[in-house]
């Protein structure tokens, strides 16, 4: 009998699009690797008013996460817009409540990446992404980034690092992801796959 197929989390938060596009772009990289399937998932949005004002399922797009795909996940992709390059607080929020898995060190060992989306070209895309990695760093998870053999981070003049995709929305967040943030999603997201693949020993 066949094993069954290894999920890779992909979570992410965005409020106009672009860092969701970038998740979907990473999940198909996640699922051009045989065995592995993506499955997306946000998180709410926080707000100053003490009580909850998001519904508990989504409108439209990716359900929220729950703790139980952080433990079912054989790897973890972790995306949001920079916050005066900073993680959004949604995201950090998350994580801030994740200490179950942290005492039983659920998520030790597994492969993660991340990625962002910046209102400008300078804007804090890498701050962003290497904020992003100290929880992962915490619970033990294997960060890993792109290698400068993937040719369009030599060529990109927009988005993309070796520390994680990224993509420049503009101020108004509407300038479209380039074939080069693209691509470079794609290769991350593949190569997350591939690792959690080798992992595993299949």
């Amino acid at each position: 009998m066949n094993a069954p197929n290894l999920i890779i989390l992909v979570l992410f938060y965005s409020r106009h699009g672009a860092t969701r596009r970038l998740a979907e772009l990473i999940a198909q990289g996640i699922e051009s690797v045989p065995g592995c399937d993506a499955r997306l998932r946000t998180v709410p949005a926080v707000s100053t008013v003490t009580e909850a004002t998001e519904p508990e399922v989504p409108v439209d797009g990716a359900p929220y996460v729950e703790l139980a795909d952080l433990d079912e996940c054989a790897g973890i992709a972790v995306g949001s817009p920079t916050r005066f390059g900073n993680m959004a607080s949604a995201m950090k929020y998350f994580w801030d409540g994740t200490s179950s898995q942290w005492l039983s060190g659920s998520l030790a060992g597994k492969p993660a990446c991340v990625f962002t989306s910046t209102g400008s070209l300078h804007g804090g895309q890498e701050s962003t992404l290497l904020s992003m990695m100290i929880p992962l760093l915490h619970h033990g998870l294997m960060v890993i980034g792109l290698p400068y053999t993937h040719p369009d981070l030599m060529t990109t003049s927009s988005g993309g690092t070796p520390y994680g995709a990224s993509h420049w929305a503009g101020v108004d967040g509407r300038k479209p992801v380039t074939d080069e943030e693209k691509r470079i999603a794609v290769a991350l997201g593949k190569r997350l796959a591939e690792t959690a693949v080798k992992l595993r020993g299949r």
